[in-house]
């Protein structure tokens, strides 16, 4: 079972993000979004092999160029991620 995993809080204050990586399976995909965005500095996310989005409105907003190894959506793409994957689970 495939889970969108969304993060909107910064890599930088919290935890969460590092929290998220650890429950990450194959299938899952990691969405940044809001301050979150700021995990595309993660290099774990690279090397970890799961598919990372970023919300193209946010990193834009916070002048973030986009890695290689990620994709950015708007908000119609969330949507249709949301619906592509089995599960969302939101780090809260």
């Amino acid at each position: 079972m495939s889970t969108l995993h969304v993060v909107s809080h910064s890599p930088f204050t919290d935890s969460r993000l590092a929290s998220c990586l650890r429950v990450c399976g194959s299938a899952d995909a990691i969405l940044l979004c809001g301050d979150g965005a700021y995990g595309l500095h993660n290099a774990a996310l690279q090397t970890r092999g799961v598919k990372v989005f970023v919300l193209a409105e946010d990193m834009l907003a916070r002048n973030l160029p986009l890695p290689d190894w990620a994709d950015s959506v708007d908000y119609p793409g969330f949507v249709q991620l949301s619906i592509d994957y089995d599960k969302v689970n939101s780090w809260l």
